[in-house]
Protein backbone atom coordinates (compact mmCIF):
# COMPACT_ATOMS: atom_id res chain seq x y z
CA UNK A 1 0.00 0.00 0.00
CA UNK A 2 1.29 3.45 -0.93
CA UNK A 3 0.07 6.95 0.01
CA UNK A 4 1.35 10.25 -1.33
CA UNK A 5 0.01 13.55 -0.02
CA UNK A 6 -0.02 16.58 -2.34
CA UNK A 7 -0.36 19.64 -0.05
CA UNK A 8 -2.73 22.35 -1.23
CA UNK A 9 -3.71 20.57 -4.46
CA UNK A 10 -7.50 20.62 -4.95
CA UNK A 11 -9.50 18.77 -7.59
CA UNK A 12 -13.26 18.35 -7.48
CA UNK A 13 -14.88 14.98 -6.79
CA UNK A 14 -15.72 14.23 -10.42
CA UNK A 15 -12.12 14.73 -11.54
CA UNK A 16 -10.84 12.66 -8.63
CA UNK A 17 -13.22 9.80 -9.38
CA UNK A 18 -12.11 9.75 -13.01
CA UNK A 19 -8.45 9.70 -11.99
CA UNK A 20 -9.18 6.95 -9.45
CA UNK A 21 -10.78 4.90 -12.19
CA UNK A 22 -7.80 5.40 -14.52
CA UNK A 23 -5.34 4.42 -11.81
CA UNK A 24 -7.35 1.35 -10.80
CA UNK A 25 -7.41 0.21 -14.43
CA UNK A 26 -3.61 -0.17 -14.50
CA UNK A 27 -2.71 -3.88 -14.54
CA UNK A 28 -0.35 -3.50 -11.59
CA UNK A 29 -3.01 -1.95 -9.34
CA UNK A 30 -5.28 -3.95 -7.03
CA UNK A 31 -7.18 -0.92 -5.71
CA UNK A 32 -6.76 2.86 -5.77
CA UNK A 33 -8.43 6.11 -4.76
CA UNK A 34 -7.62 9.81 -5.02
CA UNK A 35 -9.38 11.92 -2.38
CA UNK A 36 -9.10 15.18 -0.54
CA UNK A 37 -7.90 14.74 3.03
CA UNK A 38 -11.17 15.54 4.80
CA UNK A 39 -12.02 13.56 7.96
CA UNK A 40 -14.82 11.70 6.18
CA UNK A 41 -12.55 10.80 3.26
CA UNK A 42 -9.82 9.62 5.62
CA UNK A 43 -12.36 7.29 7.18
CA UNK A 44 -13.40 6.02 3.75
CA UNK A 45 -9.78 5.29 2.80
CA UNK A 46 -9.14 3.62 6.15
CA UNK A 47 -12.23 1.41 5.79
CA UNK A 48 -11.03 0.41 2.32
CA UNK A 49 -7.59 -0.52 3.67
CA UNK A 50 -5.92 2.21 1.62
CA UNK A 51 -4.69 4.59 4.33
CA UNK A 52 -1.22 4.63 5.89
CA UNK A 53 0.47 6.99 8.36
CA UNK A 54 1.45 9.38 5.56
CA UNK A 55 -2.17 9.73 4.46
CA UNK A 56 -3.44 10.12 8.03
CA UNK A 57 -1.38 13.31 8.34
CA UNK A 58 -3.26 14.97 5.44
CA UNK A 59 -5.43 18.04 6.04
CA UNK A 60 -8.73 18.83 4.25
CA UNK A 61 -6.87 21.00 1.74
CA UNK A 62 -4.48 18.20 0.73
CA UNK A 63 -4.91 15.59 -1.99
CA UNK A 64 -4.16 11.96 -1.10
CA UNK A 65 -3.06 9.46 -3.76
CA UNK A 66 -3.62 5.97 -2.31
CA UNK A 67 -3.18 2.61 -4.00
CA UNK A 68 -2.32 -1.02 -3.46
CA UNK A 69 -0.30 -2.94 -6.08
CA UNK A 70 -0.69 -6.50 -7.33
CA UNK A 71 3.00 -7.38 -7.19
CA UNK A 72 6.10 -6.18 -5.41
CA UNK A 73 8.25 -3.70 -7.27
CA UNK A 74 5.37 -2.02 -9.09
CA UNK A 75 4.74 0.78 -6.58
CA UNK A 76 7.24 3.24 -8.02
CA UNK A 77 5.91 2.79 -11.57
CA UNK A 78 2.33 3.31 -10.42
CA UNK A 79 3.26 6.39 -8.38
CA UNK A 80 5.00 7.94 -11.39
CA UNK A 81 1.93 7.27 -13.53
CA UNK A 82 -0.30 8.88 -10.87
CA UNK A 83 1.91 11.94 -10.91
CA UNK A 84 1.68 12.13 -14.70
CA UNK A 85 -2.13 11.90 -14.51
CA UNK A 86 -2.25 14.77 -12.04
CA UNK A 87 0.07 16.87 -14.19
CA UNK A 88 -1.96 16.49 -17.39
CA UNK A 89 -4.65 19.11 -16.64
CA UNK A 90 -2.00 21.74 -15.83
CA UNK A 91 0.04 20.77 -18.92
CA UNK A 92 -2.91 21.35 -21.22
CA UNK A 93 -4.14 24.52 -19.54
CA UNK A 94 -3.86 27.90 -21.18
CA UNK A 95 -3.52 31.28 -19.45
CA UNK A 96 -3.39 29.48 -16.13
CA UNK A 97 -1.87 32.48 -14.35
CA UNK A 98 -4.75 34.68 -15.48
CA UNK A 99 -7.48 32.52 -13.99
CA UNK A 100 -9.54 34.30 -11.31
CA UNK A 101 -8.61 33.27 -7.79
CA UNK A 102 -11.98 33.62 -6.14
CA UNK A 103 -15.64 34.43 -6.67
CA UNK A 104 -15.14 38.18 -6.52
CA UNK A 105 -12.43 38.10 -9.19
CA UNK A 106 -14.52 35.82 -11.39
CA UNK A 107 -17.52 38.12 -11.10
CA UNK A 108 -15.42 41.16 -12.00
CA UNK A 109 -14.32 39.37 -15.14
CA UNK A 110 -17.85 38.18 -15.99
CA UNK A 111 -20.23 40.68 -14.33
CA UNK A 112 -23.31 39.37 -16.16
CA UNK A 113 -23.10 36.03 -14.29
CA UNK A 114 -25.87 35.26 -11.83
CA UNK A 115 -25.11 31.65 -10.82
CA UNK A 116 -22.16 30.10 -8.95
CA UNK A 117 -21.49 26.35 -8.96
CA UNK A 118 -19.71 25.27 -5.78
CA UNK A 119 -17.62 22.10 -5.93
CA UNK A 120 -15.14 22.12 -3.05
CA UNK A 121 -14.69 19.78 -0.06
CA UNK A 122 -17.81 19.78 2.10
CA UNK A 123 -16.05 21.47 5.01
CA UNK A 124 -15.54 24.58 2.85
CA UNK A 125 -18.67 24.46 0.70
CA UNK A 126 -20.95 26.38 3.06
CA UNK A 127 -18.48 29.28 3.34
CA UNK A 128 -18.11 29.50 -0.44
CA UNK A 129 -21.88 29.30 -0.95
CA UNK A 130 -22.36 32.12 1.57
CA UNK A 131 -19.84 34.27 -0.34
CA UNK A 132 -21.80 33.69 -3.53
CA UNK A 133 -25.07 34.67 -1.85
CA UNK A 134 -23.41 37.83 -0.51
CA UNK A 135 -22.49 38.66 -4.12
CA UNK A 136 -26.13 38.30 -5.20
CA UNK A 137 -25.63 35.00 -7.03
CA UNK A 138 -27.90 32.00 -7.22
CA UNK A 139 -25.96 28.94 -6.04
CA UNK A 140 -25.68 25.30 -7.07
CA UNK A 141 -23.82 23.32 -4.38
CA UNK A 142 -22.44 20.19 -6.00
CA UNK A 143 -20.44 19.38 -2.86
CA UNK A 144 -21.71 16.88 -0.33
CA UNK A 145 -20.84 16.48 3.37
CA UNK A 146 -22.51 19.78 4.27
CA UNK A 147 -24.35 19.55 7.58
CA UNK A 148 -28.12 19.82 7.71
CA UNK A 149 -27.78 22.86 9.98
CA UNK A 150 -25.56 24.63 7.44
CA UNK A 151 -27.87 23.65 4.59
CA UNK A 152 -30.90 25.07 6.39
CA UNK A 153 -29.10 28.29 7.28
CA UNK A 154 -27.88 28.80 3.71
CA UNK A 155 -31.32 28.21 2.26
CA UNK A 156 -32.88 30.68 4.67
CA UNK A 157 -30.28 33.26 3.68
CA UNK A 158 -31.00 32.60 0.02
CA UNK A 159 -34.74 33.02 0.59
CA UNK A 160 -34.22 36.33 2.38
CA UNK A 161 -32.22 37.58 -0.62
CA UNK A 162 -34.69 36.28 -3.22
CA UNK A 163 -32.12 33.77 -4.49
CA UNK A 164 -32.19 30.04 -5.18
CA UNK A 165 -29.76 27.66 -3.51
CA UNK A 166 -29.66 24.23 -5.16
CA UNK A 167 -28.19 21.38 -3.14
CA UNK A 168 -26.03 20.50 -1.27
CA UNK A 169 -25.19 17.31 -3.13
CA UNK A 170 -27.05 18.65 -6.15
CA UNK A 171 -25.73 16.60 -9.05
CA UNK A 172 -28.10 17.64 -11.83
CA UNK A 173 -29.58 20.87 -13.15
CA UNK A 174 -30.47 22.50 -16.46
CA UNK A 175 -30.62 26.28 -16.35
CA UNK A 176 -31.84 28.16 -19.42
CA UNK A 177 -30.87 25.24 -21.61
CA UNK A 178 -27.41 24.78 -20.09
CA UNK A 179 -26.83 21.32 -18.52
CA UNK A 180 -24.88 21.46 -15.26
CA UNK A 181 -22.99 18.59 -13.59
CA UNK A 182 -24.66 15.24 -14.43
CA UNK A 183 -27.27 16.34 -16.93
CA UNK A 184 -28.29 15.69 -20.51
CA UNK A 185 -28.62 17.80 -23.61
CA UNK A 186 -32.32 18.38 -24.17
CA UNK A 187 -34.20 20.99 -26.24
CA UNK A 188 -35.54 24.18 -24.68
CA UNK A 189 -39.26 24.02 -24.10
CA UNK A 190 -42.10 24.93 -21.76
CA UNK A 191 -41.83 22.19 -19.11
CA UNK A 192 -40.03 22.99 -15.87
CA UNK A 193 -38.69 20.32 -13.52
CA UNK A 194 -37.99 20.54 -9.80
CA UNK A 195 -36.17 17.54 -8.41
CA UNK A 196 -34.77 16.26 -5.15
CA UNK A 197 -33.50 13.44 -7.34
CA UNK A 198 -30.64 13.67 -9.86
CA UNK A 199 -31.33 10.62 -12.03
CA UNK A 200 -35.05 11.35 -11.67
CA UNK A 201 -34.49 14.72 -13.34
CA UNK A 202 -32.36 13.06 -16.01
CA UNK A 203 -34.93 10.36 -16.82
CA UNK A 204 -37.88 12.78 -16.95
CA UNK A 205 -36.06 15.41 -19.01
CA UNK A 206 -34.76 12.82 -21.49
CA UNK A 207 -38.15 11.14 -21.93
CA UNK A 208 -39.71 14.56 -22.55
CA UNK A 209 -37.01 15.34 -25.13
CA UNK A 210 -37.33 12.01 -26.92
CA UNK A 211 -41.09 12.53 -27.25
CA UNK A 212 -40.67 15.92 -28.90
CA UNK A 213 -40.98 18.18 -25.86
CA UNK A 214 -38.52 20.53 -24.23
CA UNK A 215 -37.40 21.78 -20.82
CA UNK A 216 -37.36 25.40 -19.67
CA UNK A 217 -35.34 24.75 -16.50
CA UNK A 218 -34.59 21.70 -14.35
CA UNK A 219 -33.74 22.76 -10.81
CA UNK A 220 -32.19 20.28 -8.37
CA UNK A 221 -32.85 21.06 -4.73
CA UNK A 222 -30.84 18.37 -2.92
CA UNK A 223 -31.99 15.07 -1.47
CA UNK A 224 -32.70 16.44 2.03
CA UNK A 225 -34.78 19.44 0.99
CA UNK A 226 -38.14 17.81 1.77
CA UNK A 227 -36.98 16.67 5.21
CA UNK A 228 -38.53 18.14 8.35
CA UNK A 229 -35.24 19.84 9.22
CA UNK A 230 -34.88 21.73 5.92
CA UNK A 231 -38.58 22.27 5.35
CA UNK A 232 -38.62 22.32 1.54
CA UNK A 233 -36.98 25.76 1.41
CA UNK A 234 -35.37 25.29 -2.01
CA UNK A 235 -38.41 23.52 -3.44
CA UNK A 236 -40.57 26.49 -2.44
CA UNK A 237 -38.03 28.92 -3.93
CA UNK A 238 -37.89 26.93 -7.17
CA UNK A 239 -41.70 26.88 -7.33
CA UNK A 240 -41.73 30.64 -6.93
CA UNK A 241 -39.23 31.13 -9.76
CA UNK A 242 -40.93 28.80 -12.21
CA UNK A 243 -44.32 30.24 -11.28
CA UNK A 244 -43.09 33.65 -12.47
CA UNK A 245 -41.24 32.31 -15.51
CA UNK A 246 -43.26 33.08 -18.67
CA UNK A 247 -41.40 30.36 -20.59
CA UNK A 248 -42.69 27.64 -18.24
CA UNK A 249 -46.17 26.24 -18.90
CA UNK A 250 -46.12 23.10 -16.78
CA UNK A 251 -43.98 21.96 -13.83
CA UNK A 252 -42.95 18.43 -12.84
CA UNK A 253 -41.99 17.82 -9.20
CA UNK A 254 -39.82 14.68 -8.77
CA UNK A 255 -38.66 13.41 -5.39
CA UNK A 256 -38.51 10.49 -3.07
CA UNK A 257 -41.05 10.77 -0.23
CA UNK A 258 -40.31 13.54 2.25
CA UNK A 259 -41.74 14.66 5.55
CA UNK A 260 -45.57 14.61 5.32
CA UNK A 261 -45.96 18.09 6.78
CA UNK A 262 -43.38 19.51 4.36
CA UNK A 263 -45.07 17.75 1.46
CA UNK A 264 -48.40 19.25 2.50
CA UNK A 265 -46.82 22.73 2.54
CA UNK A 266 -45.44 22.19 -0.98
CA UNK A 267 -48.82 21.04 -2.25
CA UNK A 268 -50.56 24.09 -0.75
CA UNK A 269 -48.08 26.33 -2.57
CA UNK A 270 -48.69 24.43 -5.81
CA UNK A 271 -52.40 25.09 -5.36
CA UNK A 272 -51.83 28.86 -5.50
CA UNK A 273 -49.97 28.70 -8.82
CA UNK A 274 -51.38 29.57 -12.23
CA UNK A 275 -49.36 26.69 -13.75
CA UNK A 276 -50.33 23.04 -14.01
CA UNK A 277 -48.26 20.39 -12.21
CA UNK A 278 -47.28 16.75 -12.21
CA UNK A 279 -46.27 15.43 -8.78
CA UNK A 280 -44.13 12.26 -8.70
CA UNK A 281 -43.11 11.13 -5.21
CA UNK A 282 -41.52 7.76 -5.92
CA UNK A 283 -43.08 5.18 -3.64
CA UNK A 284 -44.83 7.76 -1.48
CA UNK A 285 -48.32 9.11 -1.06
CA UNK A 286 -48.98 12.49 -2.65
CA UNK A 287 -51.80 13.26 -0.25
CA UNK A 288 -54.64 15.50 -1.38
CA UNK A 289 -53.56 17.26 -4.54
CA UNK A 290 -54.84 20.70 -5.54
CA UNK A 291 -56.99 20.92 -8.71
CA UNK A 292 -54.05 22.06 -10.86
CA UNK A 293 -51.89 19.01 -10.02
CA UNK A 294 -51.93 15.34 -11.03
CA UNK A 295 -50.05 12.50 -9.35
CA UNK A 296 -47.74 10.23 -11.31
CA UNK A 297 -46.44 6.98 -9.82
CA UNK A 298 -43.39 6.64 -12.10
CA UNK A 299 -40.94 8.92 -13.85
CA UNK A 300 -42.19 7.68 -17.21
CA UNK A 301 -45.78 8.53 -16.26
CA UNK A 302 -44.67 11.99 -15.10
CA UNK A 303 -43.03 12.69 -18.46
CA UNK A 304 -46.11 11.52 -20.38
CA UNK A 305 -48.47 13.62 -18.27
CA UNK A 306 -46.28 16.71 -18.68
CA UNK A 307 -46.57 16.26 -22.44
CA UNK A 308 -50.37 16.07 -22.22
CA UNK A 309 -50.55 12.33 -22.84
CA UNK A 310 -52.08 9.41 -20.97
CA UNK A 311 -49.84 8.83 -17.94
CA UNK A 312 -50.58 5.10 -18.02
CA UNK A 313 -49.16 4.70 -21.50
CA UNK A 314 -49.17 1.38 -23.33
CA UNK A 315 -47.94 -1.68 -21.48
CA UNK A 316 -44.73 -3.00 -23.04
CA UNK A 317 -45.55 -6.08 -25.08
CA UNK A 318 -43.70 -9.36 -25.11
CA UNK A 319 -42.47 -10.32 -28.60
CA UNK A 320 -44.18 -13.04 -30.62
CA UNK A 321 -41.07 -15.20 -30.79
CA UNK A 322 -40.19 -16.40 -27.29
CA UNK A 323 -37.91 -19.01 -25.77
CA UNK A 324 -38.28 -20.54 -22.30
CA UNK A 325 -36.17 -19.26 -19.47
CA UNK A 326 -33.91 -21.90 -17.89
CA UNK A 327 -35.84 -23.95 -15.27
CA UNK A 328 -36.01 -22.41 -11.81
CA UNK A 329 -35.00 -18.94 -12.97
CA UNK A 330 -37.99 -17.05 -11.60
CA UNK A 331 -36.41 -13.96 -10.06
CA UNK A 332 -35.30 -10.56 -11.25
CA UNK A 333 -32.01 -9.05 -10.09
CA UNK A 334 -31.82 -5.29 -10.60
CA UNK A 335 -28.39 -3.64 -10.67
CA UNK A 336 -28.84 0.13 -10.81
CA UNK A 337 -26.45 3.06 -11.09
CA UNK A 338 -29.28 5.56 -10.47
CA UNK A 339 -30.92 5.58 -7.05
CA UNK A 340 -34.19 7.05 -8.33
CA UNK A 341 -34.26 4.51 -11.16
CA UNK A 342 -33.94 1.74 -8.57
CA UNK A 343 -36.80 3.32 -6.59
CA UNK A 344 -38.95 3.56 -9.74
CA UNK A 345 -38.40 -0.13 -10.51
CA UNK A 346 -39.50 -1.00 -6.97
CA UNK A 347 -42.68 1.03 -7.48
CA UNK A 348 -43.43 -0.97 -10.66
CA UNK A 349 -42.83 -4.30 -8.89
CA UNK A 350 -44.88 -3.40 -5.82
CA UNK A 351 -47.79 -2.15 -7.95
CA UNK A 352 -47.80 -5.57 -9.63
CA UNK A 353 -48.02 -7.30 -6.23
CA UNK A 354 -44.50 -8.70 -6.39
CA UNK A 355 -42.21 -9.24 -3.40
CA UNK A 356 -39.06 -7.15 -3.64
CA UNK A 357 -36.08 -6.40 -1.43
CA UNK A 358 -33.58 -3.58 -1.85
CA UNK A 359 -30.74 -1.89 -0.02
CA UNK A 360 -32.74 1.35 -0.41
CA UNK A 361 -36.39 0.26 -0.16
CA UNK A 362 -39.23 2.59 -1.05
CA UNK A 363 -42.17 2.84 1.35
CA UNK A 364 -44.32 -0.28 1.17
CA UNK A 365 -41.59 -2.72 0.23
CA UNK A 366 -41.14 -4.00 3.77
CA UNK A 367 -44.91 -4.43 4.26
CA UNK A 368 -45.16 -7.26 1.74
CA UNK A 369 -44.84 -10.70 3.39
CA UNK A 370 -41.85 -12.83 2.50
CA UNK A 371 -39.87 -9.98 1.03
CA UNK A 372 -36.63 -11.89 1.50
CA UNK A 373 -37.79 -14.49 -1.01
CA UNK A 374 -38.66 -12.00 -3.74
CA UNK A 375 -36.87 -10.12 -6.45
CA UNK A 376 -33.80 -8.09 -5.50
CA UNK A 377 -33.24 -4.54 -6.75
CA UNK A 378 -29.95 -2.92 -5.74
CA UNK A 379 -28.81 0.69 -5.90
CA UNK A 380 -25.09 0.23 -6.56
CA UNK A 381 -24.53 3.94 -6.02
CA UNK A 382 -25.39 3.62 -2.33
CA UNK A 383 -22.66 4.19 0.25
CA UNK A 384 -22.00 0.51 0.95
CA UNK A 385 -20.96 -0.03 -2.67
CA UNK A 386 -19.11 3.25 -3.32
CA UNK A 387 -17.15 3.70 -0.09
CA UNK A 388 -13.63 4.37 -1.33
CA UNK A 389 -14.65 3.71 -4.93
CA UNK A 390 -16.13 5.74 -7.80
CA UNK A 391 -19.88 5.92 -8.34
CA UNK A 392 -21.14 3.45 -11.00
CA UNK A 393 -22.35 6.37 -13.13
CA UNK A 394 -18.70 7.42 -13.37
CA UNK A 395 -17.15 3.97 -13.49
CA UNK A 396 -19.24 1.15 -15.03
CA UNK A 397 -16.80 -1.46 -13.69
CA UNK A 398 -18.30 -0.96 -10.21
CA UNK A 399 -21.19 -3.13 -11.45
CA UNK A 400 -18.97 -5.91 -12.81
CA UNK A 401 -18.81 -8.20 -9.78
CA UNK A 402 -22.55 -7.89 -9.07
CA UNK A 403 -23.33 -8.57 -12.75
CA UNK A 404 -21.15 -11.68 -12.81
CA UNK A 405 -22.85 -12.95 -9.64
CA UNK A 406 -26.32 -12.35 -11.02
CA UNK A 407 -25.58 -14.03 -14.35
CA UNK A 408 -24.37 -17.16 -12.53
CA UNK A 409 -27.20 -17.29 -9.95
CA UNK A 410 -29.45 -20.24 -10.82
CA UNK A 411 -32.51 -18.44 -9.39
CA UNK A 412 -32.21 -15.34 -11.62
CA UNK A 413 -34.12 -15.26 -14.91
CA UNK A 414 -33.72 -11.58 -15.76
CA UNK A 415 -30.99 -9.10 -14.91
CA UNK A 416 -32.35 -5.55 -14.97
CA UNK A 417 -29.84 -2.72 -15.54
CA UNK A 418 -29.79 1.00 -16.24
CA UNK A 419 -27.30 2.93 -18.35
CA UNK A 420 -27.11 6.68 -17.71
CA UNK A 421 -25.28 8.84 -20.26
CA UNK A 422 -24.71 12.58 -20.63
CA UNK A 423 -22.32 15.02 -18.99
CA UNK A 424 -20.08 13.37 -16.41
CA UNK A 425 -20.72 9.86 -17.74
CA UNK A 426 -17.97 7.72 -19.33
CA UNK A 427 -17.61 7.74 -23.14
CA UNK A 428 -19.15 4.27 -23.64
CA UNK A 429 -20.88 2.81 -20.55
CA UNK A 430 -23.04 0.52 -22.70
CA UNK A 431 -19.95 -0.85 -24.38
CA UNK A 432 -18.40 -1.77 -21.04
CA UNK A 433 -21.60 -3.53 -19.97
CA UNK A 434 -21.96 -5.32 -23.31
CA UNK A 435 -18.40 -6.64 -23.09
CA UNK A 436 -19.24 -8.27 -19.73
CA UNK A 437 -22.26 -10.17 -21.01
CA UNK A 438 -21.77 -13.86 -21.76
CA UNK A 439 -22.74 -15.35 -25.10
CA UNK A 440 -26.51 -15.36 -25.49
CA UNK A 441 -26.95 -19.17 -25.52
CA UNK A 442 -30.25 -19.54 -23.69
CA UNK A 443 -28.61 -20.89 -20.53
CA UNK A 444 -28.06 -17.54 -18.81
CA UNK A 445 -30.48 -14.85 -17.64
CA UNK A 446 -31.92 -12.35 -20.08
CA UNK A 447 -30.52 -8.83 -19.64
CA UNK A 448 -33.13 -6.07 -19.93
CA UNK A 449 -31.84 -2.51 -19.95
CA UNK A 450 -32.87 1.11 -20.24
CA UNK A 451 -30.68 3.97 -21.46
CA UNK A 452 -31.28 7.39 -19.90
CA UNK A 453 -30.07 10.03 -22.32
CA UNK A 454 -30.61 11.59 -25.73
CA UNK A 455 -28.98 11.41 -29.14
CA UNK A 456 -27.63 14.91 -28.52
CA UNK A 457 -25.48 13.60 -25.67
CA UNK A 458 -21.82 12.92 -26.45
CA UNK A 459 -22.36 9.16 -26.07
CA UNK A 460 -25.39 9.22 -28.47
CA UNK A 461 -28.26 7.20 -27.02
CA UNK A 462 -29.04 5.36 -30.27
CA UNK A 463 -25.46 4.09 -30.44
CA UNK A 464 -25.59 2.96 -26.82
CA UNK A 465 -28.85 1.10 -27.43
CA UNK A 466 -27.43 -0.60 -30.53
CA UNK A 467 -24.32 -1.68 -28.63
CA UNK A 468 -26.42 -3.39 -25.95
CA UNK A 469 -28.74 -5.04 -28.45
CA UNK A 470 -25.81 -6.50 -30.39
CA UNK A 471 -24.72 -8.16 -27.15
CA UNK A 472 -28.15 -9.75 -26.69
CA UNK A 473 -29.68 -7.29 -24.23
CA UNK A 474 -33.26 -6.18 -24.59
CA UNK A 475 -33.47 -2.37 -24.37
CA UNK A 476 -36.77 -0.85 -23.27
CA UNK A 477 -37.89 2.73 -24.04
CA UNK A 478 -37.78 3.75 -20.37
CA UNK A 479 -36.64 2.46 -17.01
CA UNK A 480 -40.26 1.82 -15.97
CA UNK A 481 -40.86 -0.16 -19.17
CA UNK A 482 -37.71 -2.19 -18.52
CA UNK A 483 -38.98 -3.11 -15.05
CA UNK A 484 -42.39 -4.10 -16.44
CA UNK A 485 -40.77 -6.23 -19.16
CA UNK A 486 -38.59 -7.98 -16.60
CA UNK A 487 -41.66 -8.96 -14.61
CA UNK A 488 -43.53 -10.07 -17.73
CA UNK A 489 -40.62 -12.34 -18.68
CA UNK A 490 -40.32 -14.15 -15.35
CA UNK A 491 -44.08 -14.47 -15.04
CA UNK A 492 -44.31 -16.02 -18.51
CA UNK A 493 -41.25 -18.14 -17.83
CA UNK A 494 -39.91 -17.03 -21.18
CA UNK A 495 -38.06 -14.30 -22.99
CA UNK A 496 -37.57 -13.32 -26.58
CA UNK A 497 -35.52 -15.16 -29.13
CA UNK A 498 -32.48 -13.22 -30.26
CA UNK A 499 -31.01 -14.06 -33.68
CA UNK A 500 -27.46 -15.37 -33.43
Amino acid sequence: MVNEVRPGLYLDSVALMRLSRQLTALPEVADAALMMGTPSNLQVLDDAGLLDDCGRAATPGDLIVAFRVQQAGAANRVLEEARRMLARPATGATHHAARPRGLEAALRRQPESNLALISVPGEFAAAEARKALDLGLHVMVFSDNVSVAEETALKREARERGLLLMGPDCGTAIVAGVPLAFANRVPRGDIGIIGASGTGIQEVSCLIAREGGGVSHALGVGGRDLSAAVGGLSTLAALEMLDHDPATRHVVLVAKPGDPAVTATILRRIGTSSKTFTVCLLGGESGTLPPNATAATTLAAAARHALGRDPAGAAPALPETMRPLPPGRTRVRGLFAGGSLCAEAQVVFLAAGERVTSNVPVPGAASLPGGGDGHQLLDLGADEFTRGRPHPMLDPSVRDAALDAAMSDARVGVVLVDVVIGQGAPPDPAGHLADRLPAHDGATPQVIASVTGTDADAQVRAAQVARLERAGAWVAPSNADAAALALACVRAGATREVPQ
